[in-house]
């Protein structure tokens, strides 16, 4: 029976929490960042009362975790990046940018301010510089492109040679996946450059056979054969891929103009930098200080745009939790961190992962992970550590589906429906499960298209992707949902408290109650299983394929 049909059951125990009275649930009208004005509780002289109190209550952390607190950051995530002046990616906060570096400054500072015990963790990683892909024949155009990560430098003006490109019907592909793709094609000049289409094999397939057959460069083209597969494509050759030339990404549109006859281009690939850059850890030292509780979010974006919902609404979530949470005296150690270069292939949280000894490893109850929580066009997501709906492709630590129970329970409670997301390690949490540390999160989804079902059940608009702007110039400030904002920022601090003060149903380890009344959450609805394939809507920020 498909996913479709009948949602997952589960067996689930009742979770005994203490919280406010679940009449205090708050409920949320759909809304957009643009209406931004007023939404939310806890804001205004309220808000400032929060920052001077000990908010150790699920009822105070509720009121005082507030939405307009969290756009607070996010516009000032959105300042930013509308002053950036860096001479090769204005306008961003990718990692290596000074937007990058002044959103550290920003979040550090308040966080110092606070009084968290704040570390910028240093990690090295290549930079790479803006690439070139412009037309010069038969029509002059300069295209938006994007060197693959990994690509060798390079930089070659010549002619252009389609590989066994499909641009009609159903644009099925496989181009430049066999070597007799290049059968009968011309490579024998010193300036050739093949053009290859998405489609049937690994990205470094494609390349390795175009730098066998004798090609000088690489323009490969998304291929076009569904919506999710239209818009510029910069994935990755993985390690180590043995290739000797240039590749640069396209769009399907960009790709098709190339493909005309008489087509010459210019590509070019600079060598990478070697530059340094830092994530900022934060951390709440508890009665246990061998039991670290711990959240993170990445704080970079793309270098095309500010990447407000990818992924300062998960940065924001966090801060704002953090900044509603620094007075209280927890029983486990809470650490939150604010990842870099996650954009560049999750290297600063490899990276901090890398450098703990096992002792310290073994301090981190747990691991949660956010990650685009506030997509304009959202459904709720929880990672499927259980995986009732997908075969994780990576080892799941155990514990893990303890961190799903208790997010399910919380949408159950607040009468919202939600499903599973891959539970992939396609995000910061990837070094976490490496080392065998409990690992959950939240996603509201990205480029994947939302289906009538998925509209029916979360409203928005079928046929659209969660998000639009994903990856895009116009990941603005006006690219959220205020709903799912809301809804998730609440989430986030509840899932923090509740672990701050116990990790008993993660990993054995027996803490206290929460401060105030306990409630009774319920067990979790069960996913709505409205994915029939694989990825639960979470594809990988660099593709392979």
């Amino acid at each position: 029976m498909s996913h479709d049909d009948v949602a997952p059951t589960r067996r689930r125990s009742v979770r005994v929490l203490s919280a406010a009275a679940i009449a205090t649930v708050l409920t949320v009208a759909p809304a957009t960042a643009a209406a931004a004005g007023g939404h939310g509780h806890g804001h205004g002289h309220g808000h400032d009362q929060c920052a001077r109190q000990v908010n150790d209550t699920y009822a105070e952390v509720l009121k005082c975790v507030s939405v307009d607190g969290v756009l607070k950051h996010l516009k000032q995530f959105q300042r930013i990046a509308d002053r950036s002046t860096d001479p090769h990616y204005p306008g961003s906060r990718a990692a290596g940018t000074k937007g990058y570096a002044d959103s550290v400054k920003y979040v550090s500072g308040l966080l110092r301010k606070a009084g968290y015990r704040v570390t910028l963790d240093p990690f090295e990683f290549q930079f790479a510089f803006p690439a070139v892909l412009d037309q010069i024949t038969p029509t002059a155009a300069s295209y938006e492109t994007g060197a693959f990560t990994n690509s060798p430098s390079g930089d070659v003006t010549g002619g252009v040679v389609p590989v066994d490109i499909n641009l009609t019907g159903t644009r099925a592909s496989t181009s430049a996946c066999e070597e007799a793709d290049f059968t009968g094609l011309d490579f024998s000049g010193t300036a050739d450059i093949a053009l290859v289409q998405r489609g049937g094999c690994d990205f470094v397939i494609k390349a390795r056979n175009a730098d066998a057959a004798g090609a000088e460069a690489v323009i490969l083209f998304n291929q076009g054969n569904d919506p999710t597969r239209e818009a510029l494509i910069v994935g990755t050759l993985g390690e180590a891929p043995d290739v000797t030339i240039p590749v640069v990404g396209a769009s399907f549109a960009d790709g098709s103009a190339l493909a005309a006859a008489g087509s010459t281009a210019h590509v070019r690939v600079l060598p990478t930098q070697t530059r340094t850059d830092v994530n900022v850890i934060a951390e709440l030292p508890g009665r246990n200080r061998d039991n670290v509780v711990m959240a993170g979010s990445h704080l970079d974006s793309v270098t095309a745009g500010p990447g407000i919902n990818d992924n300062g609404s998960g940065s924001a979530a966090i801060l704002e939790t953090a900044l509603t949470l620094a007075k209280t005296k927890p029983q486990n150690t809470v650490r939150f961190a604010w990842w870099g270069a996650e954009e560049d292939g999750l290297l600063g949280s490899a990276a901090y992962v890398a450098e703990l000894s096992q002792a310290e490893k073994d301090k981190i109850a747990l691991y949660l992970n956010y990650d685009m929580v506030g997509s304009p066009n959202y459904i709720f997501q929880v990672y499927d550590a259980d995986q009732s709906s997908f075969p994780a492709p990576v080892v799941v630590p155990e514990g893990s589906t303890a961190l799903e129970e208790l997010f399910e329970s919380y949408y159950t409670w607040k009468k919202l429906p939600y499903d599973d997301a891959e539970f992939s390690g396609r995000s910061d949490y990837q070094a976490f499960i490496e080392a065998g540390i409990p690992s959950g999160g939240l996603f509201t989804g990205a480029e994947v298209v939302k289906s009538e079902q998925q509209a029916a059940i979360w409203g928005g608009t079928a046929g659209a992707s969660f998000d639009p702007n994903y990856h895009e110039a116009g990941d603005d400030i006006t690219n959220l949902d205020l709903k799912a904002l809301e809804v998730n920022s609440d989430l986030i601090a509840f899932a923090q408290l509740t672990f701050a003060y116990s990790t008993e149903s993660v990993n054995g380890v027996r803490g206290r109650p929460v401060p105030g009344k306990p409630i009774r959450l319920p067990a979790p609805a069960g996913p709505q299983g409205t994915f029939n394939t694989g990825d639960g809507g979470h594809k990988p920020h660099h593709p392979e394929s």
